[in-house]
């Protein structure tokens, strides 16, 4: 009986070991890095363009998008930045233009726009927008008329 728990365990440590693994474009650039288990990515990836500057980059489980990621362009400046539960965008997510300015924020359920989306004009907040199911419900375009008709907590 101990001799089997023991070869079962010596089996699923060999079988389901965790490596760091590189993958690189046609020219030998580095396209890729990070921990795989199993076949899938798993842990802190790191993906890169052919400038070598960083692509994106955050963490997977069972080879899944999870946590917090980061979004850049060729020059590095970032795109977007947010969380993602097995796979989907949610919660709040951030973008920005190309001077790495704010233009937005919005909250995501399942890939989909699902609450508010915040736009911004100079770090300033010009208007929110509601959202279900990727659907427009509503726009506000000052303060004082959204915290009339909504919960700040909402915005959380």
């Amino acid at each position: 009986m101990r001799l089997t728990i023991i070869l079962i365990l010596t089996t699923f440590t060999i079988y389901a070991q965790k490596t760091y693994q590189k993958n690189y474009f046609d020219n030998g650039v580095l396209e890729s890095e990070g921990w795989i288990i199993e076949k899938q990515k798993t842990d802190y990836w790191k993906f890169y363009y052919k400038n070598k500057t960083v692509k994106k980059e955050g963490h997977f489980i069972n080879g899944k998008e999870t946590k917090y990621w980061f979004f850049y362009r060729e020059d590095g400046t970032k795109i977007m930045d947010g969380h993602f539960i097995r796979g989907f965008k949610n919660d709040w997510w951030v973008f920005y233009n190309d001077k790495n300015i704010i233009t937005y924020k919005c909250q995501f359920k399942n890939n989909l726009k699902n609450g508010y989306c915040l736009i911004y004009e100079n770090n300033n907040i010009v208007s929110i927008k509601k959202y279900k199911k990727d659907n427009f419900i509503k726009e506000w375009t000052d303060i004082e008329s959204f915290k009339k008709e909504n919960n700040l907590r909402d915005l959380q």
